[in-house]
């Protein structure tokens, strides 16, 4: 948890936004009459989940001048997440509503986040004297997505990392803002530079565009990070660690509820691991651990687990038998 006046240990930024779902999470979105009001953004979700494992964190964005922006900073700051870094806006706080398909029995979500108070982020927007004491500094390439002045800002966040720190992306595609060809245009400069690159298999796939998973890690590696993983969801994780291949084939949680926000549990997991300097294979085991943790309850933060409750479960909730193809 971060520490009034003491500079963040890990530093992130990008959009959060207020999320409504259906209090009865059996409902359909077009009959529900009663929605309940949170917030969700990978980057609060990943500086949430690095807080409840002890680390102090940062985020920078911007916000509405509105209720719905007071009640972003709000949520977010009462997590433990320093926010003082975080604009007020002219323009409104981004929306979007999450519900489950009932045919597909999937989680979908509907974005109203156009021209939000988030996209209007810009490298000014970042104060050097913040940075200077982390050690990460993590992104998510959806960021780049919002508009040129919020991918300016991404850049500029990986050229404030200090000397001995950790430059950690997560590809975090969202194809539904943008095609490939202008993701690759925007996120292999920050590839370049990261020390470690994140993604679903699906994600390095579409990104590198191999026959097979693993050539789209050795494509990752290949343009500068020392450490790629590439998530596979209740499947695990495999990766390329300083050119040697790992993987680990997750947990079993008591029950899957709400797959939104593993993925940002995922990456916390495995950061908070690499800067206690655990090993590879216990890295992945952390990142498997809080991203099962989190579907295991609705909501997308409210399954994160505390250090104590993440060292009790290692040892108790079961791993997947073997690490399927």
């Amino acid at each position: 948890m971060t520490v009034p006046g003491e500079p963040p240990a890990v530093v992130t930024l990008g959009e959060t936004m207020v999320l409504l779902h259906p209090a009865d999470p059996k409902v359909a979105l077009a009959q529900a009459r009663l929605l309940t009001m949170d917030t969700a953004g990978a980057d609060s979700n990943f500086a949430i989940a690095m807080g409840r494992l002890g680390v102090r964190s940062g985020w920078i964005s911007r916000v509405g001048a509105d209720p719905l922006g007071d009640f972003v900073l709000a949520a977010i700051g009462g997590e433990g997440v320093d926010v003082s870094q975080v604009k007020r806006d002219p323009h409104p706080t981004g929306v979007f509503f999450k519900h489950r398909d009932p045919a597909s029995r999937t989680t979908q979500v509907l974005y109203y986040r156009q021209g939000s108070a988030a996209s209007h982020l810009t490298p000014d927007d970042l104060d050097p004297k913040y940075f200077a004491g982390a050690g990460l500094v993590h992104l998510n390439g959806m960021t780049c997505a919002l508009s040129a002045s919020c991918a300016a800002a991404a850049v500029r966040a990986f050229e404030l990392a200090p000397p001995g720190s950790i430059r950690s992306l997560d590809l975090n595609l969202r194809l539904q803002l943008w095609d490939v060809a202008r993701a690759r245009e925007a996120l292999s400069p920050l590839i370049r530079r990261a020390h470690v690159l994140l993604g679903t298999v699906e994600e390095f796939e579409a990104f590198f565009e191999p026959e097979v998973a693993g050539e789209a890690i050795v494509a990752a590696a290949a343009m500068g990070p020392t450490t790629v993983v590439a998530k596979r969801g209740p499947r695990g994780a495999i990766g390329l660690i300083g050119g040697v291949p790992v993987s680990h084939p997750g947990f079993l949680p008591p029950k899957v509820v709400d797959e939104v926000g593993a993925g940002d549990g995922f990456d916390a997991g495995f950061l908070a691991a690499l800067l206690e300097r655990c090993p590879p294979q216990m890295a992945l085991r952390w990142a498997n651990l809080v991203g099962a943790s989190s579907v295991s309850v609705p909501g997308d933060i409210q399954g994160y687990p505390t250090r104590v409750q993440l060292e009790d479960r290692l040892s108790t909730w079961p791993e997947n038998e073997a690490l399927t193809p």
